[in-house]
């Protein structure tokens, strides 16, 4: 049950919280490319020439590019993530996928909340990992900014917060005669659980509203932050929130047709906000804990379309950013060469190695118990 979908019983506000000091406990932030981002195309590995033989018309040529070695380059429209890399904060794990992959969006976006490909789970990653740091029910314990909740954040024990508008998250009318409903009924299991939601629900709607009316920054998250301007005011607020998830919305990342100036439109959004929400941290001293995962459901095909666009592919980078990476290129690069009988990508790393990277050596859970089986995580991609 989300709770977004639990309403607003009145109640008296709740004090304002003191700001707050760096968090002891560590945060992850999941941004979400919805649509299938162009990996080919961000991280853009200008000294392939295989790149140019697959993308005569759309591969971005060298002086277009934000250079970062003698073989990669960003999209120029990346500003923003370039300079969190030549601050060592980006880590780029090469060609992310899975065996026997779906060029859909509903099917691969389910492989990727649940982290089970092609079995499935009613849990979300997020919800399970969750469930692993924390058995018992704790409040705030994962925050969905979006319109809808998803998938990844389902939770055995934890009731995720989700809202878009924070001035408009309140609890529905329909919450209010089961809140008040009669002793008699209250040793209920359900009922208690439902009170019990609901009641956290109706104090966390007043602490959001709270929190982003307090929230003041002079950091620039570019023209569309997509609610990591939100989250950074849940972090400033002192939430006791260790997970956040936030996505692009509207498969924007989607571009079959006249990729090139849509596609530079969207990373410079992201990337600003990106770059954005660490510098605001940092300007008041937070952050030092704050890891975020950037990832998309899938690829693209690595040639081109008739539309000078890109279908829907297969393997593709996934990001780790923050204070405590060691930034860098980790993973083996796909072989644009070497293609597979459909000519797509083949992909070298099997996506829940970043999971498991994250959920062993962020959060110190057994990556096995969280994903089903054992993933070996990368060494040294993070500090903590």
């Amino acid at each position: 049950m989300s709770a977004a979908a639990l309403g607003g019983l009145a109640a008296s506000p709740l004090p304002v919280r003191a700001k707050a000091t760096t968090p002891a406990k560590p945060i992850l932030v999941v941004f979400e490319l919805s649509g299938g981002n162009d990996g080919l195309n961000t991280h853009v590995p200008f000294g392939d020439d295989q790149y140019y033989r697959l993308r005569p018309k759309i591969g971005i040529k060298e002086p277009a590019l934000l250079k970062l070695d003698d073989y990669y380059g960003f999209n120029k429209s990346m500003s923003g993530m370039y300079k969190l890399w030549r601050d060592n904060q980006i880590a780029i794990i090469k060609g992310c996928g899975y065996d026997n992959p779906s060029f859909s969006h509903f099917t691969s976006n389910a492989y990727m909340h649940s982290g089970v490909p092609h079995t499935g789970n009613a849990l979300g990653w997020v919800g399970r990992l969750a469930d692993n740091l924390e058995p018992n029910y704790r409040e705030n314990l994962i925050v969905n900014i979006a319109s809808r909740q998803s998938p990844a954040v389902v939770s055995a024990h934890h009731t995720p917060i989700v809202f878009q508008d924070p001035g408009r998250f309140r609890q529905n009318e329909w919450m209010a005669p089961l809140a008040a409903a009669p002793a008699s009924r209250r040793s209920d299991s359900n009922l208690s659980f439902v009170r019990r939601v609901a009641e956290s629900g109706k104090k966390t709607s007043f602490l959001i509203d709270e929190a982003w009316k307090n929230f003041k920054t002079e950091t620039d998250y570019g023209i569309v932050p997509f609610g990591l301007q939100k989250v950074a005011a849940c972090i400033k607020a002192g939430f006791d929130t260790q997970l956040y998830y936030v996505s692009v919305p509207n498969n924007a990342f989607d571009t079959h047709v006249s990729q090139g100036p849509l596609h530079k439109r969207l990373l410079s959004y992201t990337s600003d906000a990106i770059h954005g929400f660490f510098a605001d941290l940092a300007a008041d001293g937070l952050g030092s804990n704050v890891t975020m995962l950037v990832y998309s459901e899938f690829g693209r095909r690595p040639g081109e379309n008739n539309n000078l666009g890109t279908d829907h592919g297969t393997a593709n980078d996934m990001y780790l950013i923050g204070p405590q990476v060691n930034g860098g290129v980790y993973g083996k690069a796909p072989d644009l060469g070497n293609l597979n009988e459909d000519e797509n990508i083949r992909f070298t790393t099997d996506f829940r190695r970043v999971y498991a990277t994250i959920i062993e050596d962020w959060f110190k859970v057994s990556s096995e118990k969280v994903l089903g089986q054992k993933f070996k995580p990368f060494s040294k991609i993070l500090r903590a």
